[in-house]
């Protein structure tokens, strides 16, 4: 039997799989290049082919247009200019997401700050109500702050990536620990399936795409990666590189020639 959630997961994926790029940076960051021109970005990572974007409210009621592709609303944010950037807080609602036509809702926690015990009580809270409405969640686990030694490691990312699957996600985002073989026992410890993030900027296309090559070599379902495609100089063509490795498992050279 078919649930208004899974209509809403096919939406913003394909075949199973997800080329998600987030471009909520405009409320930690500010307008960095790239969401500077929105609509056109947006435009060229549908013409590259991305499953979905992942943007605050605001964005998505100041589009020029729909967009065809899955449309994941922000429901948790902070700012590089506060005293506590790392304590994400519940900036909207699930019901805003319906009432927008959004496909999904995502949350950002970050695992090992002081302020975690709050963003995992705003996560379970925001999941039964995503249960509620048949709307999907995806939970961005993140190992940062205080009591994080080492971001990175395949056991904290684990960890991390577990408890947003315990608490009711549906989808795991979770920085990639910098190799296939390490990443797998962070996606076998998920109950849901997991996308990697992607992180700063990276120095080349090679790195963005042995990245995700890993990722899915690991069992990832896909990527969320951000500035490396909306800072790119052609958003389009970087994420119809990462298709063809999400979507048809090419190699990073045959990847690397559409670019």
């Amino acid at each position: 039997m078919v649930s208004g959630k899974n209509i809403r997961l096919n939406r913003i994926t394909a075949s199973g799989r997800m080329i998600c790029v987030p471009m909520d940076h405009g409320v930690s960051n500010g307008p960095l290049r790239g969401l500077d021109t929105m609509d056109e970005t947006i435009r060229l990572v549908e013409k590259g082919g991305a499953t979905a974007i992942l943007v605050h409210k605001g964005i998505i009621r100041t589009m020029g247009s729909p967009t065809q592709m899955g449309l994941i609303m922000h429901a948790s944010g902070s700012t590089s200019l506060g005293l506590a950037p790392n304590r994400k807080m519940l900036v909207s609602s699930v019901e805003e997401a319906v009432r927008l036509g959004a496909d999904a809702v995502s949350v950002h926690v970050n695992v090992g700050c002081k302020e975690e015990p709050e963003m995992l009580q705003d996560l379970g809270m925001i999941a039964d109500s995503c249960d509620e409405w048949n709307m999907p969640l995806v939970a961005m686990m993140y190992p940062r702050g205080e009591n994080i030694k080492n971001p990175s490691d395949p056991a904290t990312l684990a960890h991390a990536a577990r408890i947003g699957s315990e608490l009711g996600a549906d989808i795991v985002k979770t920085p990639y620990s910098g190799d296939y073989e390490s990443f797998r026992t962070v996606v076998k410890g998920c109950r849901v399936p997991v996308v990697i993030a992607g992180g700063p900027k990276s120095d080349t296309d090679r790195d963005v795409l042995e990245m995700a090559h890993g990722a899915v070599k690991a069992g990832a379902i896909g990527v969320t990666f951000g500035r490396n495609i909306f800072q790119h100089q052609t958003p389009d063509l970087i994420v119809k590189a990462l298709s063809m490795i999400v979507m048809n498992e090419s190699s990073v050279e045959d990847a690397l020639k559409v670019l």
